[in-house]
């Protein structure tokens, strides 16, 4: 599991069929760089999050057929980031 930042929602609304209709957010690690991830806990933009990756992700998004191999586990209430 890593922490990263949300920065927004990435609207997509052309998909393959195994993404269905789940949010995607695009979030930021810290050295700058952007991934998509799913997102079931509704993650808002500056929410720090920890995400799962590879095959659990596809188990954190509730339904194991959804394709990702990075989902939001979790928005953290309280972390104080290295600054």
């Amino acid at each position: 599991m890593e922490i990263q930042q949300v920065e927004g929602s990435l609207v997509c609304t052309q998909r393959v069929p195994g993404l269905h209709h789940v949010n995607l957010r695009v979030l930021r690690d810290a050295r700058g760089k952007r991934v998509v991830a799913t997102d079931p806990v509704g993650a808002s933009p500056g929410n720090w999050v920890f995400v799962v990756s590879g095959s659990a992700a596809r188990y954190a998004m509730g339904d194991a057929r959804i394709l990702t191999d990075l989902t939001v586990g979790g928005i953290i209430d309280h972390w104080e980031p290295d600054t």
